[in-house]
């Protein structure tokens, strides 16, 4: 289980299924996934969303994992 954090959306590609979220704490971007989006229905997330998340780790890098809209 990754570190539990709050962000806000950078930008969310519904089309591409993938964004990025800006961590409060260290101000960096993670990457996020349609499938680690915890919603009913389309899972998409909007530019400037404030959002939890799991920090977790992908194959490049930091990622999104469990985000709920906050």
């Amino acid at each position: 289980m990754g570190i539990m954090a709050l962000g806000t959306v950078k930008w969310f590609n519904a089309e591409k299924g993938y964004g990025f979220i800006t961590v409060d704490e260290s101000g960096d971007d993670v990457f996020v996934h349609w499938s680690a989006i915890q919603m009913d229905g389309f899972r998409a997330l909007e530019e400037g969303q404030r959002v939890e998340f799991e920090l977790g780790e992908g194959q490049k890098g930091p990622q999104a994992e469990g985000v709920r809209v906050a």
